[in-house]
């Protein structure tokens, strides 16, 4: 029996939560969910957006399942998600793109990762206001970060038969940040001669992903850039709504689906789960449910390859329990 964090969040987050673990649940998964809120839930009852419970059960199962959570823009409380990955150390982020079935992209066989360094970079929102009308931000590149996230990179690489790193940077501006960041990556490129390593600033890496995103194998990038190249990723295959994502650390994983939380949809039942299934099915794999992982994955994909059961996001008209129900239909 597994026992899992599950973070169902706000907006939608609730419904493709409760649709991915009834898919799990289907697939024949021993979990037990410990369910907990964030956000500005958690703000109204506990006084902080991550209450202590939550950490410590995440600390304690190793491994989180977690939906989208609002974060307010320009205002209001720091993002959860940062925070997450501060206090619990998930430094790397993983996030695969890879073009579903049947789902109209001009990229129909793109198959790509981003690895994003997770702790650090102008990300990590360390600003401040100097004097009024005048803000500071601040961006922090360690050779320990840099080293670990390069290591993570090669170590997935290998696992995932992966042949090729492109570290995305702007070292030609920012000489010693994201210089620290190249050097550390060359550097551990060198005890892995079987990977392809090359780099390529963050602007044309943007440019090259429009128009000839097939060379790309792994990207490697530091916090900032993977968080919009990501995005970018996304964008070529369908959007958001379609793509996993993770974090990873020595302390445990968390599982999520990066696309935001929808309010102006939420409790009408017609999101699409894909996201976050996916990102279900990476932690399936994790924690070496690899048979469940794959049975899910397969159902998944005949349902998008034969394209009558879609969510309207894709063009069709079901239901976010529909579409469940569909895949559920194929595993059986």
């Amino acid at each position: 029996m597994h026992r899992i964090t599950l973070i169902p969040g706000d907006g939608i987050g609730p419904e493709v939560a409760s649709a991915v673990v009834r898919i799990i649940d289907a697939a024949g998964v021993p979990i037990e969910w410990e369910e907990h809120i964030a956000g500005q839930q958690a703000l109204d009852k506990f006084g902080k957006t991550l209450p202590d419970e939550l950490l410590a059960s995440i600390e304690k199962n190793k491994v989180g399942l977690k939906g989208p959570i609002t974060t307010p823009v320009g205002k209001g409380f720091t993002s959860v998600n940062v925070g997450l990955r501060k206090a619990l150390d998930l430094y790397a982020n993983l996030r695969p793109v890879r073009a579903l079935p049947n789902v109209p992209s001009r990229n129909p066989t793109l198959n790509l990762v981003v690895v994003r360094e997770n702790t650090e970079s102008l990300y990590s929102g360390l600003e401040h206001e100097i004097i009024p009308g005048v803000v500071e931000s601040l961006k922090i590149i360690t050779e320990k970060a840099s080293m670990r996230i390069a290591h993570f990179a090669f170590e997935y690489a290998l696992s995932e038969n992966r042949k090729k790193i492109t570290a995305v940077h702007k070292a030609n501006i920012m000489k010693l940040s994201d210089g620290l960041f190249l050097r550390c990556f060359h550097k551990v490129a060198e005890d892995h001669p079987e990977i392809e390593a090359v780099d390529m600033i963050v602007d044309n890496a943007s440019m090259q992903l429009v128009m000839r995103p097939e060379q790309f194998d792994i990207l490697l990038c530091e916090n900032l850039y993977g968080d919009i190249v990501s995005d970018l990723c996304a964008g070529l295959i369908g959007g958001l709504g379609l793509v996993p994502g993770a974090n990873i650390g020595e302390k445990g994983a968390v599982f999520e689906a990066v696309h935001g939380s929808a309010p102006d949809i939420a409790g009408k039942g017609i999101a699409n789960p894909t996201a976050l299934l996916q990102s279900a099915i990476l932690m399936l794999h994790h924690i070496e449910e690899r048979a469940a992982a794959d049975k899910i994955e397969t159902a998944m994909l005949n349902v998008y390859r034969e394209g009558r059961v879609r969510t309207r996001d894709i063009g069709g008209t079901a239901t976010t329990d529909e579409f469940a129900d569909a895949i559920i239909g194929k595993m059986n």
